[in-house]
C-alpha cells in the first residue's frame, strides 16, 4: 500500500480493533528515517516518546527530557509518517504541575508538532488532567503499571502489580483513566494475567509493554526491536535483528578502506572534460 492511500486512524477506529478482536500495533519511532520504516511497514500507531532522552539523547533516565526536544522529534517523526496516528509523550514535569500547564503543553504538541493524541503517566492520581486535557479536544493515551518517570517512587524499573494490594490499585488506575476519557492505554511491566483482567474490564485498548499475549495491543521501543540500543535489553523485548552489529562492522570496513587507501574508488569520484583537466594542469605549472 502506497503511503498516500494509508487511512490514518483515529480513537474510534481503536476501540473498533477492540471490539473486532484486531490486534493493534504500536511501535515508538523517534526520527523521520524511523517514523517513515514504521509506516512502511505497517504499524497502526507510532509513539514518539520520551523514552528517546536514553535511546536517542544519551541519558540515564527519562527525566531530563525537554518539551523542546520531546518538540523536535515529533515533528521529525510527523514528517516520516504522515498518514499514521502519532501519540506523543508527554515529558516529566510537562502535565504534572496543573492541568492548565499539561492543556497547555498538550496543545503545543498538537498545533506545532501536529501530534494526533498524547501520552499521560500515572493512574487514579492524574484522572483530573487526563479528564481536562481530553474536554480541550486532544484525545489521551494512560500509562499504568511501570511508569519511568516515577519509577524511583515505585521501586526502580521492576514489575508492578505482583501482591494483591498493588493488583488492585492498577485495577482502579485503569478504571479511572477510562473514566477521565482517556482512548486507549499502555500497560506496562504487569504480570500476564492481571492485565489479561484489565483488558477484560476495560472499554479502551490496552497496549501491552511487558503485559502479556492478552492485551489488545503491543508496544516496543525501536531500538530495542531493532537490536540498536545495547546498554541493556529488557525481558519483555523481542529482537528482530541486531542493527547495532551492522552499523559497527560497515564503520570498520569503511574506517579500513580510508586507512589503506581503498576508498573512495574511481566510480566514487568525479571527471571533468579533459581540455579543462589540460588548462588547469596548465595553470599549476
Amino acid at each position: 500500500m502506497k503511503d498516500s492511500d494509508k487511512k490514518k486512524l483515529l480513537p474510534d477506529n481503536y476501540m473498533e480493533m477492540k471490539q473486532e478482536g484486531k490486534k493493534i500495533v504500536m511501535l515508538t519511532a523517534y526520527s523521520y528515517p524511523q517514523a517513515m520504516a514504521a509506516q512502511e511497514a505497517g504499524v497502526d500507531i507510532i509513539l514518539v516518546g520520551d523514552s528517546l532522552g536514553m535511546v536517542e539523547l544519551g541519558y540515564d533516565s527519562t527525566l531530563p527530557v525537554t518539551m523542546e526536544e520531546m518538540l523536535m522529534h515529533i515533528q521529525a517523526a510527523r514528517r516520516g509518517a504522515p498518514n499514521t496516528h502519532i501519540v506523543a509523550d508527554m515529558p516529566f514535569m510537562s502535565f504534572n504541575v496543573s492541568a492548565e500547564k499539561a492543556i497547555e503543553n498538550a496543545g503545543l504538541f498538537c498545533k506545532k508538532g501536529l501530534a494526533d493524541s498524547v501520552k499521560i503517566e500515572g493512574g487514579a492520581e492524574y484522572a483530573g488532567v487526563i479528564n481536562a486535557v481530553s474536554k480541550a479536544g486532544i484525545p489521551v493515551c494512560a500509562h499504568i503499571g511501570l511508569t519511568p518517570q516515577t519509577a524511583s517512587l515505585l521501586g526502580g524499573l521492576k514489575v508492578q502489580g505482583k501482591t494483591l494490594d498493588a493488583a488492585k490499585k492498577l485495577m482502579q488506575d485503569a478504571a479511572a483513566v477510562q473514566e477521565a476519557g482517556a482512548f486507549m492505554v499502555v500497560v506496562e511491566a504487569v504480570p500476564a494475567n492481571l492485565a489479561a483482567l484489565i483488558t477484560k474490564k476495560l472499554s479502551i485498548p490496552t497496549i501491552g509493554i511487558g503485559g502479556g499475549i492478552d492485551c489488545d495491543g503491543q508496544v516496543l521501543v525501536f531500538h530495542d526491536l531493532v537490536g540498536l540500543y545495547k546498554r541493556f535489553t529488557p525481558k519483555f523485548v523481542k529482537v528482530y535483528a541486531n542493527v547495532y552489529d551492522v552499523m559497527e562492522k560497515a564503520i570498520e570496513e569503511y574506517v579500513k578502506d580510508v586507512k589503506e587507501g581503498n576508498f573512495p574508488e574511481v566510480q566514487h569520484s568525479f571527471t571533468m572534460k579533459k581540455e579543462v583537466s589540460d588548462k588547469l594542469n596548465e595553470l599549476s605549472e
